[in-house]
């Protein structure tokens, strides 16, 4: 059976966060915006029917194009070096559950180096209208938004949250592409025993391993991409150390879980999308190339 090209994870991950982006728009804004002690933050619902009634449906897709960017940058990279790996190590046989979580969390690694300076651009663009007029950056698509971060901001810029955004992108990798392998694995083997029903390789498995891969994240996930949130949609030069001690300070341990529920309603359906473009992507590659 041939070997799936590079670049196709990148492609189902645009595909999917075509999808799932309005989601997305709402958990960055969820994340950064500071609310007083006591009140009531808003819903994920309450986030989208804000935005469409002040600005109408466009709105839930701003920062598309900086997605699409972001995808074919950090989940190009993150899946791609991961099947890779996967590849050679299973040269010698089925690879184990730690190498497997290995060659993810590497591949996610880079992927967050290779993506930061889009995923900066998303979270700037998706959060921009809750800014004072004076200080929005109006990108007016990811290109633009890149290279204007570039001329202005430079290298520093361009790195900003690098540190955050590549802990965010190991985790990420590790809980979510290395979790789904697992699952997979698990449900193939011990389905017809737990649930008296012998799941095979095809749609159904593909979705309940994401699921629970997409719940598996979001968990682990979450306190990073709070932080990395609040870095990116900032232009100060504050410390990890200090938004983290500051934010737990003023919001308490729950800030590190905030918008897991939109976190989640983005992430698993994105992770669904995700491997089920993915596997029928490759089974259409690989059906082309027999």
């Amino acid at each position: 059976m041939p070997n799936s090209p590079f670049w196709l994870g990148g492609v189902a991950a645009s595909m999917a966060a075509s999808f799932t982006h309005p989601l997305d728009f709402a958990k960055v804004r969820m994340q950064t915006i500071e609310t007083a002690p006591g009140s009531k933050k808003p819903s994920i619902f309450t986030v989208l029917r804000t935005s469409v009634q002040h600005s109408g449906i466009r709105s839930v897709y701003t920062g598309l194009t900086a997605s699409w960017m972001r995808q074919m940058s950090y989940s190009l990279v993150r899946i791609g070096v991961y099947e890779d790996i996967k590849s050679r190590l299973s040269k010698n046989g089925p690879p184990s559950t730690l190498g497997l979580i290995a060659a993810a969390s590497f591949a996610g690694g880079l992927g967050g180096i290779v993506g930061n300076p889009a995923d900066i651009v998303l979270v700037r663009m998706t959060s921009d209208s809750m800014r004072p007029p004076l200080e929005r950056f109006s990108y007016s698509n990811a290109v633009t938004g890149l290279f204007s971060l570039a001329r202005e901001e430079g290298v520093r810029g361009l790195a900003r949250g690098l540190g955050t955004n590549t802990a965010r992108a190991v985790l990420m990798n590790a809980s979510q592409v290395g979790s789904y392998d697992y699952f997979k694995s698990k449900l193939l083997r011990h389905s017809g025993a737990v649930f008296n029903y012998q799941l095979k390789d095809n749609l159904l498995l593909h979705v309940s391993a994401s699921l629970l891969a997409g719940t598996f994240a979001t968990t682990v996930c979450s306190p990073a991409d709070v932080m990395r949130t609040r870095i990116m949609s900032s232009t100060s030069n504050d410390s990890l150390l200090h938004v983290v001690t500051t934010s737990i300070r003023e919001e308490g341990f729950r800030v590190l879980f905030k918008g897991w529920t939109p976190a989640f309603m983005r992430l698993g359906p994105n992770t669904v999308l995700l491997f089920v473009f993915f596997e029928q992507l490759k089974k259409g590659w690989n059906t082309l190339n027999t």
